[in-house]
Formats: structure tokens, C-alpha cells, sequence
């Protein structure tokens, strides 16, 4: 009853957010397949208000996909022909970023700084505490909390 009832209006929604009618269907879809096997859905008062949290909450997380997808797309184009990477590699390459990305957004603010820091930046712990303006020992449980993030993002 709730798809029935307001699938057009989320989509109407969405598209006018979004400038695109297929993503908006998307979006629109996913919405309500986020919501089955949710709570007794009977119960919510507002379901407008409902879905909308929903929808931006996915909506959220499209522009962040595409941003990356955007982003490894326009170093791509900046590779030689030769150096540039078969269709098949980019879907797993882009599949990969969209999983580290999932992994790096689970930790929090500074635990990922320090992370992003040391991996992408190459610095030393001691220079990631002044950095941070934080004690040595905070790093490396930042790091511990990091890797294990990591490990478990790995299955």
C-alpha cells in the first residue's frame, strides 16, 4: 500500500532533485527494496517524511558513488591509451574504491585521518600525532581501529 500510494510522488521527488528521470526510477526502487524486511511499516505516521529520510539517506550515497566513479574516470582519461585499463578492470577497480570508500566512511573522523595520513601521505606516526595534536598512543589505536576496519572489510 505504501508503494502504491506514494511511489509517484518519491519518483517526482527524486527526479526533480536529481535532473534525471532513469536515476530517480532507480532511486525510487531502491527506497522501497530499503524498506522490505524493515519494522511494521504500518505504524509510521508520515510516510512522506518517511520515505524522504530514506531516499536522501540512498541519495546521499549515489552522488558519493558517482563522485568516485567521476574522479577514476578523469584519471583515466589523463592515461595514455596504451596504459588505459580494459572495461573489465575498471568495473572491478571501481567496485574496489566504491568498497574502500564504504570501509573509510564506517571509521571515525580522525581514525580515518590518521589512516589516510599515514597510507596515502607516507608519514610516520610521531608526525601524524602533531599533526593530529594528539598523543602517540592515540594514533596507534587509531591505526589498530583502521586496519581492523580493513580486515573486516575484507570478510
Amino acid at each position: 500500500m505504501l508503494y502504491s500510494h506514494h511511489h509517484g510522488w518519491l519518483y517526482g521527488w527524486l527526479r526533480g532533485r536529481l535532473g534525471n528521470a532513469a536515476d530517480a526510477a532507480d532511486l525510487a526502487q531502491d527506497t522501497f527494496a530499503r524498506l522490505l524486511g524493515t519494522r511494521d511499516l504500518a505504524g509510521v505516521r508520515e510516510p512522506r517524511a518517511y520515505l524522504t529520510t530514506v531516499a536522501k539517506g540512498l541519495m546521499i550515497n549515489w552522488y558519493r558513488r558517482r563522485a568516485l566513479e567521476l574522479a577514476y574516470l578523469e584519471a583515466l582519461a589523463a592515461l595514455p591509451e596504451p596504459q588505459a585499463p580494459s572495461p573489465e578492470q575498471r568495473a572491478i577497480v571501481l567496485e574496489t574504491l566504491y568498497e574502500i570508500d564504504a570501509m573509510l566512511d564506517a571509521l571515525p573522523g580522525r581514525a580515518r585521518r590518521a589512516f589516510l595520513l599515514s597510507q596515502l601521505d607516507g608519514m610516520k606516526y610521531e608526525d601524524i600525532a602533531a599533526h593530529l595534536q594528539v598523543s602517540l598512543a592515540t594514533v596507534k589505536r587509531y591505526m589498530q581501529q583502521a586496519f581492523r576496519q580493513c580486515l573486516e572489510a575484507m570478510g
